[in-house]
């Protein structure tokens, strides 16, 4: 795949209020898809919703989201969720079905799904049903869908959760293939040893405010803010 264009992404103020509760803050963030970008905090910090916020799924209140310099001009993207939605059919034809909702011609959807499912380690059961497949299996189907749409961004969230070593070393492995094909990656988990090896920068969020970006080995041996270091000493909830 191609690696596409560049982009710059910044929010300004960016604030999210869901079921009358401010969830996000006067977010201020600026990122050109050049360092991949782990987005770590406690459980309810607002993590989720800050990546369904970028990637439009979740309408901001206050604040603006600009790709390039405007609301108007995102990248292609993508985002592989938590839990996985695949449809009934193999892993093959989740994929070639997201192609096909892209627009892509019939005559490419089949390479392209089977270039993705060979990237992520599927090429050899890319007939099985998705469905039954062990979660590792399915959070990589889920990866080859995403990238087989051939996005400039790719955001992931907590890719790694509930998967046992094996398979979360599996989804990291794809995780570098994707980023060295030129995608740019920004995902959130709990897993801090995964954030550690596949981030080159944290965002800390806590109670919905960036409190903390700092670079990755930076933020682990030396957290500059109060709440990342309680965080990291297991002391938030």
């Amino acid at each position: 795949m191609a690696s596409p264009a560049a982009f710059t992404l910044e929010t300004k103020a960016l604030g999210v209020v869901l079921g009358g509760r401010p969830v996000l803050e006067g977010i201020n963030f600026y990122w050109d898809g050049a360092t991949r970008i782990a987005v770590l905090g406690a459980n309810g910090a607002g993590k989720t919703v800050l990546l369904r916020a970028l990637h439009g799924l979740v309408e901001p209140t206050t604040g603006s989201i600009l790709w390039n310099g405007s609301p108007d001009r995102a990248p292609p993207q993508a985002m592989v969720f938590q839990r996985p939605v695949l449809l009934r059919r193999s892993a093959a034809a989740n994929v070639e079905y997201a192609l096909a909702v892209g627009g892509v011609a019939r005559a490419e959807r089949r390479t392209r799904a089977r270039a993705a499912l060979a990237g992520v380690g599927l090429a050899d059961i890319a007939g099985r049903p998705a469905r039954v497949m062990s979660g590792g299996e399915q959070q990589r189907v889920a990866l080859a869908r995403a990238w087989a749409t051939e996005p400039r961004v790719l955001f992931l969230d907590e890719p790694t959760s509930s998967l046992d070593p094996a398979a979360a070393s599996e989804v990291e492995r794809v995780m570098g293939g994707i980023h060295g094909a030129g995608t740019a990656l920004l995902f959130s988990t709990h897993h801090l040893g995964f954030a550690r090896r596949a981030a080159d920068e944290v965002l800390f969020i806590h109670a919905g405010r960036v409190t903390e970006r700092t670079p990755a080995d930076r933020f682990f041996d030396a957290p500059r803010s109060a709440q990342a270091a309680q965080f990291l000493e297991g002391e938030l909830p």
